[in-house]
């Protein structure tokens, strides 16, 4: 693809290239001698330069342009969006990808200022945008390039794992700024984006739970010789950043993301169907539904993590009760669970054996732990017993009452 049809399907698919700089006077020249080749549309955020960075953008005829601009005419051709003081990276693209959306913008596609991006890799981008317009993309850089600062490297793959974990989404890179962010159902503003270096790991993130597909597209990169390297990357502070960034993020996914999932790929109608099925219509009686359930839940409450399934399955077997309903219900040991159960068991073996319920890991002596594993043991056994019977109950009031014969 030629820079001229480049720059035509960048402006059929309404996408406009961003680029955040900080004090970035040595390559910004460059970059914008030939990014202006394959883009007509072109921001930069201004953030906080203390350099020469403005003179040298209105050489190439960039105008100012005001954070409460709502019109597409506003934002075409060359435009400079400027802070008044550094305030990170994220801020500078939170204040650009809305103001992008409400200039009528359908994609923006970002590359960074310090002169390891190529512009002659847009094509690759507008190629795969072409193919799938709803889709973020992000570059995937060769880690393994010469001079690639060791620190980038093994953050980059930190991050590609808890990205993984957290998504199920497979990225070879995911602190790549050379990306396209959609625009439309994102809302790139709201609260819980940080503003730093760490916001391009929580957009992708975010952009993943809400169904919009990721996908990586190669690109080159250059990092010059350590000397003549401009970076604002701070290992220790974003390194810290990123790790607390991932460890909420995976807090959300326990909580919310991970059982939101399961239930979409359940369906209130399989679930419906499943108790119909195996429950409510079926021969086996009452007696031997409830005693199924009671096992299931019996089973899983226990605290033996790891063969609940397996034992409950050959547990009905032998009782020569339903292993399906008795498996099914070990379920209830699910990842989103545990942290209840665990605290349930505990409480419950503390009151019965008189040992204070710890809940902080200040001084706490070899034989606090002692208890605290006896109580876990011993009150799960005994919560598990007390929950399941109290449970088992309202199964077989349930059952009584929707199998009844008519």
């Amino acid at each position: 693809m030629s820079p001229r049809e480049c720059k035509e399907h960048l402006h059929e698919l309404g996408a406009l290239v961003v680029v955040p700089t900080y004090d970035n006077a040595g390559t910004i020249g460059t970059l914008m001698a030939m990014l202006i080749k394959y883009s007509s549309d072109i921001m930069v955020v201004d953030d906080g330069c203390t350099d020469s960075t403005s003179e040298i953008l209105y050489t190439f005829g960039f105008r100012d342009v005001s954070c409460d601009g709502k019109t597409k005419d506003g934002l075409e051709g060359r435009t400079l969006l400027r802070h008044s003081r550094n305030m990170g990276k994220g801020r500078s693209l939170k204040d650009a990808l809305p103001l992008a959306a409400a200039a009528g913008w359908k994609h923006v596609l970002t590359i960074d200022a310090d002169g390891q991006h190529f512009p002659s890799d847009i094509p690759v981008f507008v190629e795969a945008l072409l193919g799938d317009p709803s889709s973020m993309l992000v570059g995937s850089r060769n880690l393994a390039s010469t001079n690639m600062p060791q620190c980038n490297t093994f953050a980059n793959r930190f991050s590609n794992f808890w990205f993984r974990l957290e998504t199920g989404v497979r990225l070879e890179d995911t602190q790549c700024g050379f990306r396209v962010y959609p625009l439309g159902k994102a809302d790139y503003s709201k609260w819980y984006y940080t503003s730093l270096y760490e916001f391009e790991l929580e957009a992708l993130v975010f952009a993943a739970w809400s169904g919009t597909r990721i996908s990586g597209v190669p690109v080159n990169v250059y990092y010059p010789p350590a000397g003549e390297r401009v970076s604002h990357f701070r290992p220790l502070r974003d390194f810290s950043r990123i790790s607390l960034l991932n460890t909420v993020l995976v807090f959300i996914c326990l909580l919310y993301i991970w059982p939101r999932n399961l239930l979409r790929k359940l369906s209130w109608s399989k679930i419906r169907k499943f108790f119909d099925d195996n429950l409510f219509h079926v021969k086996d009686s009452n007696l031997k539904l409830t005693l199924s359930f009671w096992l299931g839940i019996f089973i899983g409450l226990l605290p033996f993590g790891g063969y609940h399934f397996v034992s409950a399955v050959f547990l009905a077997h032998v009782l020569r009760l339903n292993t399906l309903v008795a498996g099914a219900f070990t379920l209830i040991s699910i990842a989103p669970m545990m942290p209840l159960i665990i605290f349930c068991s505990c409480w419950t073996g503390s009151l019965i054996l008189g040992h204070p319920m710890l809940l902080t890991g200040l001084d706490i002596s070899f034989s606090d732990v002692g208890n605290m594993l006896i109580d876990y043991v011993f009150g799960g056994i005994v919560f598990a017993v007390a929950a399941s019977s109290i449970l088992a109950g309202i199964c077989a009031v349930t059952l009584a009452i929707l199998r009844r014969k008519k």
